[in-house]
């Protein structure tokens, strides 16, 4: 996989501005820039259900999506692990539905959400997770609430973009900057302190690790999924 070098990390822009004229697909300039895909709109291949060797059958192809049908799937982790990386993707929540976006994944005995954080995907309108911000759509979730201003409602496609350099974090929702942090610093441990992970060992401590997409037992779509290889030169 191509890599791409960054002079500065902070001026990482959010993806739409390569996008692609068609879903799935990705333009000259972005295969220029680094870009690769986690999925070409026709096959799965690159993604298989946390802790088995395949994709469950609850996540389906459906209109250049893969779609979470029904209960049971389990969570979606690409086959392959990153460290320093920039993501970008769509993603559509069902009423009511509740999902996340997973990042520096480890696999383990246990589930996902132990160790790895979460962009929240939710229908902050309907779902009981709206009650407190930083567990609306766009957010860390539980951590790092996401302005209002990056949200869409229930039906619509959203546009995500992350980017991860040697424990800086900025995601971008709806061209909106909706996180900038840095894991492992003094606000990240005060935030963590005051979140529900405060006293599970290893959050969020992962150097690399796959990207995730929760099954949280709602109906969910995504596509557009692409990944390309971060290097900052000192």
């Amino acid at each position: 996989m191509a890599t791409f070098v960054l002079a500065l990390f902070p001026f990482i822009a959010p993806f739409t501005s390569l996008a692609a004229e068609t879903d799935n697909q990705l333009s000259p300039e972005e295969q220029n820039s680094g870009w690769a895909l986690l999925f070409d709109g026709k096959s799965m291949d690159q993604w298989r259900s946390y802790g088995k060797t395949d994709v469950a059958s609850a996540w389906q192809l459906q209109d250049g999506a893969i779609v979470m049908t029904s209960r049971g799937g389990g969570d979606l982790i690409t086959r392959e692990t990153w460290q320093n990386f920039e993501l970008s993707l769509a993603w559509k929540i069902s009423e009511g539905g509740n999902s996340g976006i997973f990042f520096l994944a480890d696999e383990s005995n246990k589930p996902i959400y132990v160790h790895a954080p979460e962009i929240q995907i939710l229908d902050n309108e309907r779902h009981s997770d709206n009650k407190k911000a930083n567990r609306r759509s766009g957010s860390l979730y539980d951590m790092i609430a996401a302005p209002a201003a990056s949200q869409k409602a229930a039906g619509e496609w959203n546009q995500v973009t992350l980017a991860h350099v040697d424990g800086h974090l900025k995601v971008w929702q709806n061209d909106v900057l909706s996180v900038d942090i840095v894991l492992g610093s003094a606000r990240w441990k005060d935030l963590l302190a005051h979140s529900k992970f405060a006293d599970w060992p290893g959050f969020g401590e992962q150097a690399l690790g796959h990207i995730g997409l929760q099954d949280h037992g709602d109906r969910v779509s995504f596509k557009n999924l692409k990944i390309r290889t971060l290097l900052v030169m000192p």
